[in-house]
């Protein structure tokens, strides 16, 4: 009997030093993967994200650009346009919000994210518009609910006005373009030589952190290195875009003069990057929208405070009471 009592508990011993072993080994793993690759936890987190919003990752060729595009959710569909040096993962968070009442597609446009850069084409505004278009051909949208931030929301808002017999409304959060607006403090930058989008290390990516949102979002600081990296990687190409698409701009206002897609402007009213006085004008030029200027919210409100920004669209588009 005490033979076999003593065998039990060698046993349960035995089995617990193998549990605490395998704990701390995975704990090792994990602290390794996390200092020395953080790019693999980075993605897991991402695809864990994507996962929540019910969204998946598919891709389809456009003017000979491969242009991935995250999808999901039910209802009409919804187009989002990502900002300058973004990509399709800046509609992830608010995504879980949306996907209820819409079916989401979110590509990367074409010269960033994942998508194809050919340094041979031209990335200015006509260029980029047809590959849109090319894009909601190919993914047979007749009709659309059209949205887009910053640079995104200068290509929405430039489809519009040139194809408004496809758009069903218009989501303008903080859209470029609006050459009439104040001056902001990187339109400031740009008149001294200096254009803080184009990051040349990790300076420079927590300088335009700090430009983007009042408040940012919690990360921790090992997940930044493979943004960082990326961000360093793909300023040269970003440079090249900036200077077609922008040199020489096409302004809003003569585009949107009469324009009446039904429309919800947002913009933070701490925007740094893009003045919030644009908002008004953009108002006033559309003659079926709504203006939500944002307390405390700098230039990217689907990623600072998406909860609050998918509830002022969904109210907008009569989902919500």
């Amino acid at each position: 009997m005490l033979t076999a009592l003593c065998g039990r508990n060698v046993g349960g011993l035995m089995m617990l030093i193998w549990i605490l072993g395998t704990v701390f080994t995975l704990f090792i793993v994990a602290a390794a993967i996390y200092f020395v690759a953080p790019g693999v936890l980075f993605n897991l987190a991402m695809a864990l994200a994507r996962r929540n919003g019910g969204l998946t990752c598919k891709q389809v060729t456009v003017d000979g650009h491969c242009i991935p595009y995250l999808e999901g959710g039910s209802g009409e569909p919804l187009l989002l346009l990502h900002g300058f040096a973004a990509n399709k993962d800046h509609w992830t968070l608010i995504a879980p919000l949306l996907t209820r009442h819409f079916h989401i597609i979110a590509p990367d446009i074409p010269g960033f994210g994942d998508s194809s850069r050919h340094q041979d084409a031209c990335y200015g505004l006509d260029e980029q518009l047809a590959r849109i278009a090319g894009f909601a051909d190919a993914l047979h949208l007749d009709e659309f609910h059209l949205g887009g931030n910053s640079m995104g929301g200068y290509l929405a808002a430039m489809f519009a006005a040139r194809h408004p017999g496809k758009i069903k409304s218009l989501w303008l959060l903080a859209p470029a373009g609006v050459l009439s607006a104040e001056p902001s403090e990187m339109q400031e930058m740009f008149e001294h030589g200096d254009n803080p989008l184009l990051v040349d290390g990790a300076r420079a990516f927590d300088d335009l952190a700090d430009l983007a949102f009042t408040v940012q979002p919690p990360m921790p600081a090992q997940f930044k290195r493979p943004l960082i990296k990326r961000a360093v990687a793909e300023a040269p190409f970003n440079a090249k875009i900036f200077s077609e698409m922008f040199t020489d701009p096409v302004g809003l206002e003569p585009e949107l003069e009469g324009c009446d897609v039904r429309s919800l402007i947002v913009w933070g009213d701490q925007d740094r990057l893009l003045h919030s006085s644009g908002a008004e004008i953009l108002h006033r030029l559309l003659s079926s929208s709504e203006c939500r200027v944002m307390s405390l919210m700098g230039h990217v409100p689907m990623v600072e405070r998406p909860a609050e920004t998918a509830a002022d669209y969904l109210r907008f588009q009569g989902k919500l009471g």
